[in-house]
């Protein structure tokens, strides 16, 4: 209250002062024009011209009609006949008088409407200015704790004041945050059971309390809520030591917290509507793979049913070659099952994030080689070939995790290439990467099954999982894997015909020292 009762008194001393200093100087000029030899209209028009000036640097429009009323008394007190006294020889002085004084009012009253609407654009310009500087700070917000902490900061930088906020969570307010517009500031200050209590108020009831208002008073915060009609996101404190705002500094802030309620209410729909969206891709995904497991084991577990069957019940009527077709049946739908539960493992690990990379420098040439020793299928018809690199290529990898990408995209080429088909494996440098290629010379994959070959439960001979003997995971895991390397995977044609994947890993120098 002292503060205030101080800056009227300033006020009230600076517009004295300037009233004084016109009234002077303008007397001043008027005596000059009178040695000049001017005309009283003259005179008259500079103490006009007083009360413009008086009404552009003032704001109190009291200024204007004392000096109004002042200059009409000076210009009849050292102007006009008898000089020095308040009584004039001409009777048409005091009509005289009275219109200037009526005309030096309404000049006053026009400027300071004027001045007030220019004011008034201000405001509204620097309003809308800081709405929209706001407005953008909240779109680069990431979630809803940024966007209060940058909606506080925003307040201690326009107010100069420091700023404590609570989150609402649960329907509780947590723990204080500040935002220190002085540094050094002691926050204990604010940690105070009063101005916990007086946020906790404004969270309950949705109005304002602290400084300046009925509830809690004594409390060193203005105490406001982030709200929209159904719920209260946070409070913001500011410190205003008793300090009272204007209402335009109270609408201004009121629309900054408006904004920021906007946007978290905002948020909030946009991550429901995501939840929502996962759920449903969670319970599609869910529903893909129980009927593609369903399918896809049903077929290699009666064969090994069978095959086994066969062999326990008539073993010793079946002759040598046929117990070993019988017997390689049962391992490769058995190699068939393993395969596809490494793969179920990994990209359950993959979707948790619960898959950590064990990254080594490694020798290409080498993991490519161990890969092709645990192909599952039997690849005796068809021509597998692994073209050794000229130099030494090293790449930084988890190789048990390369070794299964390798083997899902050979066993790829191995299930949807005919018999006799040729399969290539090479690797080369390719500026600071290595990219390993493994080609074939089948039919090819059709351009609209290029762009989905790397979705899960996508499969090249049917847009379902439900195709014989294949869950569509395999080209998908390798994708998640060679991405989680910071690597790339990509397919092409083979020309003339056939398929080309070609994935990248980071390449690796190894420096001898001498």
């Amino acid at each position: 209250m002292k503060q205030e009762q101080m800056k009227i008194w300033e006020r009230f001393l600076k517009g004295l002062l300037i009233m004084t200093g016109i009234l002077f100087i303008a007397t001043g000029i008027g005596y000059l024009f009178q040695y000049l030899g001017f005309s009283e209209e003259n005179i008259i028009l500079v103490y006009i011209l007083g009360v413009l000036i008086i009404a552009i640097i003032t704001v109190n429009r009291g200024w204007s009609v004392c000096y109004s009323l002042l200059s009409v008394l000076l210009f009849n007190f050292l102007f006009t006949e008898p000089r020095f006294t308040f009584f004039s020889y001409d009777y048409g002085y005091p009509v005289t008088f009275v219109t200037v004084f009526i005309a030096a009012v309404i000049v006053s009253n026009l400027t300071i409407q004027i001045r007030k609407q220019g004011y008034r654009a201000e405001q509204m310009a620097l309003r809308t200015r800081i709405l929209l500087e706001t407005n953008q700070m909240l779109q680069k917000a990431k979630n809803a704790d940024e966007m209060i902490e940058e909606t506080a900061r925003h307040l201690m930088r326009m107010m100069g004041k420091n700023v404590i906020y609570y989150r609402a969570e649960d329907g509780i307010l947590s723990e204080p945050r500040f935002c220190m517009a002085e540094p050094g500031a002691a926050k204990m200050l604010y940690l105070q059971q009063r101005e916990r209590q007086a946020a906790q108020w404004v969270f309950e009831n949705r109005k304002r309390a602290g400084t300046g208002m009925d509830q809690y008073p004594d409390a060193h915060c203005l105490y406001l809520a982030i709200r929209n009609e159904d719920m209260v996101y946070g409070v913001i404190g500011i410190a205003l030591e008793g300090m009272m705002m204007d209402v335009y500094e109270q609408n201004l802030i009121l629309s900054i917290l408006g904004e920021c309620a906007l946007a978290l209410e905002k948020e909030g729909y946009n991550r429901k509507r995501e939840e929502a969206l996962a759920q449903a891709k969670n319970e599609q995904l869910r529903a893909n793979l129980l009927r593609s497991i369903s399918h896809d084991l049903r077929t290699p577990l009666t064969s090994i049913s069978g095959n086994a069957g066969i062999l326990l019940n008539s073993a010793s009527a079946l002759g040598e070659e046929k117990q070993k077709q019988l017997y390689k049946g049962i391992y490769d739908d058995s190699m068939w099952l393993i395969n596809l539960v490494e793969n179920l493992l990994s990209v359950t690990r993959l979707e948790d994030g619960t898959m950590n990379l064990n990254l080594q420098i490694e020798l290409v040439d080498e993991v490519i080689e161990g890969a092709l020793k645990h192909i599952s299928r039997d690849h005796s018809d068809y021509e597998l070939k692994f073209i050794h690199s000229e130099e030494l290529l090293l790449a930084k990898m988890d190789s048990r995790l390369i070794i299964q990408v390798i083997i899902n995209i050979v066993d790829n080429a191995l299930k949807y290439t005919p018999k006799g088909s040729k399969i290539e494996i090479y690797a080369r440098k390719e500026n600071q990467m290595i990219a390993i290629s493994i080609a074939d010379n089948g039919k090819g994959i059709a351009d609209c099954a290029k762009e989905k070959i790397f979705d899960m439960f996508y499969t090249a001979d049917s847009k379902v999982a439900d195709s014989r003997r294949g869950l569509g995971l395999g080209l998908f895991l390798c994708k998640s894997i060679i991405q989680a390397h910071g690597g790339t995977i990509q397919v092409a044609d083979n020309v003339p015909h056939g398929t080309i994947f070609t994935f990248t890993l980071q390449a690796e120098e190894v420096t001898l020292n001498e």
